[in-house]
């Protein structure tokens, strides 16, 4: 019986023109500098993590013979992206409004299909906002509150103090409807945030 190895995507390669305006792009988002290193003129690598994401964007010169720009539909994954979109907004960047897809699935290429605001149910996996580095590389935050089977995160992890608040807001949404249909005060609050947080997470 042969053991599956495990595989983990944690770099994602980036065509850019100007190295230098690229890391000054994606600093301005407060993405994470991991490393910029380079060897001589025709080598350089620079690597920025998003905040708590596991894989990382890697771009430079020397490291990819694609066109600038060419790369689309890299998905940053948000639950909340009023709030997500509003951060980056702040910092400067031009952030498509709030959209969803005609089909209420997936969204379709470019902006074909798009419906203005965020899915009319808030279903998990339907709301976007899109924007580009000076590029024109193409990023797409997607609204994820809840897990589809197969999805599930193995840790519950919170990439920013905003992310972590709308969560905490869910939950006491939901032990507010919890306390109507028992007809008790739970004065054990904090454990039931905890596992409602956890499972919200885990698509439970």
């Amino acid at each position: 019986m042969s053991n599956t190895q495990t595989m983990k995507l944690e770099v994602v390669v980036i065509p850019v023109s100007d190295v230098d305006r690229a890391k000054q792009f994606y600093a301005g988002l407060g993405w994470r500098l991991d490393v910029d290193i380079a060897k001589d003129d025709q080598f350089r690598v620079v690597h920025f993590t998003p905040p708590g994401s596991q894989c990382s964007v890697l771009f430079g010169k020397g490291v990819t013979t694609e066109e600038p720009g060419s790369v689309q539909g890299l998905h940053l994954i948000v639950s909340d992206v009023e709030a997500a979109r509003a951060e980056l907004v702040g910092r400067g960047v031009d952030v498509s409004e709030i959209f969803h897809d005609v089909g209420g699935v997936f969204h379709h290429a470019g902006e074909e299909g798009r419906v203005s605001g965020p899915h009319p149910e808030r279903k998990s996996y339907g709301s976007f906002a899109s924007f580009s580095d000076p590029d024109g590389n193409g990023w797409v935050f997607q609204e994820v509150t809840a897990r589809l089977p197969g999805r599930v995160e193995q840790e519950t992890t919170f990439a920013s103090a905003t992310e972590l608040a709308g969560a905490l807001r869910r939950a006491a949404a939901a032990h507010g409807e919890h306390e109507k249909q028992t007809g008790k005060h739970d004065e054990n609050w904090p454990d039931w945030y905890a596992g409602f947080m956890v499972r919200e997470q885990a698509g439970a």
